[in-house]
C-alpha cells in the first residue's frame, strides 16, 4: 500500500519546520517544498504514484501566493480530504495571527499552531497527531483494520454495518471473497458462505443479517452477562446527554447500565466535525467525542450494551425496581434516565423511500460519503448536521448541494457554518425548493425539485440524497403513564400536566410522571436540541437519581 504523504511548504524557516515533523517520517511521505506551485507540483507526483497527501503543513508566509490561504484554497482543490495546518514561525505567531485565525472559522484550514521549539512539544503533535487520526478516519480504506467484512456487492447492508463500525471507531474493510482477505475470513467459515460475513479480531465468523447481529457479536446481550441484580441506573441510549449521565452516575459509585440500540454516540455519533463544543478549539468528530466519553464512563464502572433495543418500560410499583424488556432479556433498576434521542424525520417520498441505503441516507451517513467520489450530492435540512454533514461530504464529490425550504439558512444554521458553506467552492445552497420525486434503476439516479414559491419542478442528476430533516422522538417503548407532548416528546418538571403533580409541586425539572423515571438530552420537550445541552441535562440528571434513590430525612 502507498504511503500516504504529509508536504510541507517552508520557505523562511525550512529547517526549523522539517525538524518539527521528524518523528513523522518513518510511517508517512515526509515532502519538504518551498512554494505553493512546487507543492502542487509535489501534489501531483503524489498522486499519480498511487498515493494520495494527508495534509499540508505551512508557515504563516507563503511567496508565490497572496496569502497561505490562497495556497491552502489551490491545494484542496487538488486533496480536498487532506487536513491544512498553519505552522507559525515564533517570529511571526503573534503579528500574523490575527489575520489568519478568521480564516480558521471559515474552515478555510484546521488548525493554527506555533512551530515547534525544540524537541518533545508536544502541545503542537498532539494537534497533528489528532488531525492525522481524524484524516485516518475518512480513508476509504484504513490501513489498521478491525473488522473485515466479506461480501461480494457492496448493498445496503454491508453499508449499515461498516458504518455502524465507522461510529463505533473500529476501523473496517470490505473483501471481495476472492481477494486474500476474503479467503482468509472464508478459511475460517464452516459450510456454505452466506455473505456478508464479518470477522473480528478473537470473535467466530458470523452471517450478519442485521447490523443488530454485529453489534451483539462484537458487544454481547444482557443475558450473557451478570445483570441478575437490580441496578441503581439504567440509561435507555447512548447519545451525549446518556453517556453524560452514565459518566457522572458511574464516577459517584451508582452501578450504571447503558442500553443503545444502534451506536454508541446517537444522533451526534454520525457528525463529521463539531467545532463548537467546549474545550475542543480545532473541533471533534462526533465518533470520537462519544468514544472518548464511553471510555470516561467505563472507566468509573459502567455498562454498555449495544445493539439493544428497549420493547418496552414496565415502572415499578410499591419500591419494586423498573423494568426494561428487550428481546434479548430484562434488565431492573431502581430508576430509568429516558435518553433515547430522535430520528430524522422521513421525506415520504414513496419511490425514494425504496432507495433508502443505495444512494438514499437518513442523516450524514459518514461511510456512505466516501461512496460519492466524483459525484453530485444533495442533503436536505437546513440545521447544523446538514452543514456538517455537506462540509464532510464535500471531501469526496463534486458537488453538494444543500436544499431548503425557508428562504435562507440564517434561522436555523449556526453562522460558523453558513460561513464554511459560503467559501467552500463545492457546497451550494437551493432556498425555497423541496424534493418531491426521485428514482433509478436499483439505486438513486435523479431527483425532481420543486420551487416551493412557483410550483415549478426540475429533474436533476444525483448520486447521493441525505436527508436530516428534523427531529422525531424514539417514544414508541414508553408507557402512557409518562406523559408527552401533542408531538410525542417527554414532559418534564413545569411542563407536566397540573393533574400530575404532587401536593401542588411540580416533578423536578428533569424528572417524568413516574417517580424514579427521568429524561434528559434531545427526546425532552423543550431542549435545545444542541450536543452541549444534551450534555448538560445528562449530568444534570445524576444528583436528581441521587434524591430519588437516597431522599433526605423528614
Amino acid at each position: 500500500m502507498s504511503i500516504p504523504a504529509i508536504v510541507l511548504i517552508g520557505a523562511e524557516h525550512p529547517d526549523e519546520l522539517l525538524s518539527g515533523f521528524a518523528r513523522y517520517q518513518h510511517e508517512y511521505d515526509v515532502r519538504l517544498v518551498r512554494s505553493c506551485r512546487e507543492a502542487l507540483e509535489t501534489t501531483h507526483d503524489v498522486l499519480a504514484g498511487g498515493a494520495t497527501v494527508a495534509m499540508y503543513a505551512s508557515e504563516s508566509v507563503v511567496p508565490d501566493a497572496e496569502t497561505v490561504l490562497h495556497a491552502f484554497h489551490k491545494l484542496r482543490e487538488k486533496v480536498p480530504t487532506a487536513r491544512r495546518v498553519v505552522a507559525a514561525h515564533w517570529d511571526r505567531f503573534l503579528t500574523d495571527a490575527p489575520g489568519l485565525r478568521p480564516g480558521m472559522a471559515a474552515g478555510k484550514y484546521d488548525a493554527f499552531l506555533l512551530m515547534p521549539r525544540g524537541t518533545r512539544d508536544e502541545e503542537f503533535h498532539n494537534a497533528i497527531t489528532d488531525l492525522l487520526s481524524d484524516w485516518g478516519s475518512t480513508v476509504p480504506d484504513p490501513e489498521v483494520v478491525s473488522v473485515k467484512i466479506v461480501s461480494p456487492v457492496r448493498d445496503a447492508l454491508t453499508l449499515g454495518i461498516r458504518d455502524f463500525l465507522d461510529r463505533m471507531g473500529m476501523p473496517s474493510r470490505v473483501y471481495p471473497p476472492d481477494s486474500d482477505g476474503g479467503r482468509f475470513v472464508l478459511d475460517m467459515w464452516e459450510g456454505e458462505p452466506a455473505y456478508p460475513l464479518v470477522y473480528a479480531l478473537n470473535r467466530p465468523v458470523v452471517h450478519a443479517r442485521t447490523v443488530r447481529d454485529v453489534a451483539i457479536t462484537l458487544y454481547g446481550a444482557p443475558t450473557e452477562l451478570d445483570l441478575d441484580h437490580v441496578v441503581d441506573m439504567a440509561v435507555v441510549g447512548g447519545g451525549p446527554a446518556g453517556l453524560a449521565a452514565a459518566v457522572y452516575a458511574a464516577s459517584e459509585g451508582l452501578s450504571t447500565v447503558i442500553l443503545e440500540a444502534e451506536a454508541i454516540g446517537g444522533q451526534a455519533g454520525t457528525s463529521s466535525m463539531i467545532r463548537n463544543y467546549l474545550g475542543f478549539p480545532r473541533g471533534i468528530s462526533g465518533m470520537r467525542l462519544a468514544q472518548r466519553a464511553r471510555n470516561q464512563a467505563l472507566r468509573f464502572g459502567a455498562r454498555f450494551y449495544t445493539g439493544q433495543s428497549v420493547d418496552e418500560l414496565r415502572p415499578g410499583r410499591d419500591g419494586d425496581p423498573h423494568v426494561l424488556c428487550t428481546d434479548s432479556g430484562e434488565v431492573r433498576a431502581r430508576s430509568v434516565v429516558i435518553a433515547s434521542g430522535v430520528a430524522y424525520r422521513k421525506l415520504r417520498v414513496d419511490p425514494l423511500e425504496e432507495l433508502v441505503g443505495m444512494g438514499v441516507y437518513y442523516g450524514a451517513a459518514m461511510t456512505a460519503a466516501r461512496e460519492m467520489e466524483g459525484q453530485d450530492v444533495f442533503v436536505v435540512g437546513g440545521g447544523n448536521s446538514a452543514g456538517q454533514a455537506a462540509m464532510h461530504l464535500a471531501r469526496f464529490a463534486r458537488s453538494v448541494t444543500i436544499l431548503v425550504r425557508r428562504p435562507s439558512l440564517a434561522e436555523t444554521m449556526s453562522s460558523y457554518l453558513i460561513n464554511e458553506i459560503e467559501y467552500n467552492s463545492r457546497v451550494s445552497v437551493r432556498t425555497c425548493t423541496a424534493v418531491v420525486d426521485g428514482g433509478g434503476d436499483g439505486r438513486l439516479d435523479w431527483l425532481c425539485l420543486e420551487d416551493t414559491g412557483t410550483g415549478v419542478r426540475e429533474r436533476v442528476p444525483a448520486y447521493g440524497l441525505f436527508l436530516l430533516l428534523g427531529a422525531e422522538p424514539h417514544c414508541d417503548w414508553i408507557p402512557d403513564s409518562v406523559a408527552r407532548d401533542d408531538r410525542g416528546f417527554v414532559l418534564t418538571g413545569r411542563d407536566v400536566p397540573r393533574e400530575h403533580w404532587r401536593d401542588g409541586l411540580p416533578p423536578a425539572e428533569l424528572a417524568t410522571t413516574v417517580p424514579g423515571v427521568f429524561c434528559a438530552g434531545d427526546v425532552r420537550a423543550g431542549s435545545m436540541k444542541r450536543v452541549a445541552s444534551a450534555s448538560g441535562e445528562g449530568a444534570s440528571v445524576v444528583p436528581l437519581v441521587h434524591a430519588f434513590l437516597v431522599p433526605e430525612p423528614t
